[in-house]
């Protein structure tokens, strides 16, 4: 079959080449596109070969590498296989929507307009798309990971937690992924936030303040005493208890270390220098290590 092939016609690629065969195309106009741009001798002859030797296997549409190795029966048989290009989008973990959107509105191989995304609806991680692929389908794609992510989490949640519903885990998970830069500390964050929502203390979390003035971009500057004290839907040093939504979009780690809490009686934390923090089971022990974190910012010069 290769000899036929070969005898009838054959490839012509010089070097490493993206091809891309729209949807619903024909055999007779891919062909004819493969040779204008210099990737086969003929397209009469790659026409008669799919016939012959194509079975009745349909050619995908899609985006494909095309490298000088390959003969026309190589060529055929990766447009029958599907064989596209995949392209790859990156969310972070804590990447606001606001921000998710962006990143998906730069992406010049995606294709439509799509709105900001709701808070928390987006599961950060990595996803494959083709060119052409549609922003609105990948969201899709994204929010379904989300959907699945999130129930599955809470289908194996720890007896006791200290939220009742899954929209509740994933508002206080926001917080925790904002809270912490460090992995190992996530549970322990959870923990100590699942205390104040039992006992009904207000949370005081910084990113709830930040949150309701920049849609969760960096704020950019330090927080104003009078932004600490508006009273809005977002901000836990003025309401007791959750946010009224997530604050980022929250990894699954984050979800989990909510769902399975560290067991702990701190009540208070804050900056140790080093990303991490200190935890406090008394308002006395928290002071002494405020006093420490203040310390440090003075050997910094930044008080």
């Amino acid at each position: 079959m290769v000899a036929a092939w070969t005898f009838m016609g054959s490839a012509t690629i010089a070097k490493d080449t993206s091809f891309t065969i729209p949807a619903g195309a024909s055999v007779a106009s891919i062909a004819e596109k493969l040779e204008a741009e210099g990737l086969i001798s003929s397209a009469s002859s790659f026409v008669l070969q799919a016939r012959v030797f194509g079975a009745d296997t349909p050619i995908q549409a899609g985006e494909f590498l095309l490298s000088p190795d390959m003969g026309q029966g190589d060529i055929l048989a990766a447009f029958q296989n599907g064989d596209v290009i995949r392209r790859f989008i990156t969310i972070p973990e804590g990447m606001p929507s606001v921000l998710v959107w962006e990143r998906l509105m730069a992406e010049p191989l995606l294709t439509g307009e799509v709105p900001v995304p709701p808070e928390g609806s987006i599961l950060p991680d990595t996803y494959s798309f083709e060119r052409g692929q549609s922003r609105a389908s990948l969201v899709e794609q994204m929010q379904t990971a989300m959907d699945r992510a999130l129930a599955e989490e809470w289908a194996a949640r720890k007896p006791g937690i200290a939220v009742d519903t899954m929209r509740d885990a994933l508002t206080l998970a926001s917080i925790v992924e904002k809270e912490t830069g460090k992995p190992e500390e996530r549970r322990m964050v959870a923990g100590l936030y699942s205390n104040r929502v039992r006992t009904g203390m207000k949370l005081q979390a910084d990113p709830t303040i930040i949150y309701p003035i920049t849609k969760g971009k960096p704020l950019g500057r330090r927080i104003k005493q009078s932004e600490i004290a508006a009273v809005n839907g977002y901000n836990t040093y003025t309401r007791v208890g959750l946010p009224e939504g997530p604050i980022t979009n929250p990894g699954r780690a984050s979800i989990a270390a909510v769902l399975n809490p560290q067991t702990t009686q701190a009540l208070y934390m804050v900056a140790d220098g080093t990303g991490g923090h200190w935890f406090a089971d008394t308002l006395a022990e928290h002071n002494a290590n405020v006093a420490k974190w203040y310390a440090i910012r003075r050997e910094r010069g930044e008080m």
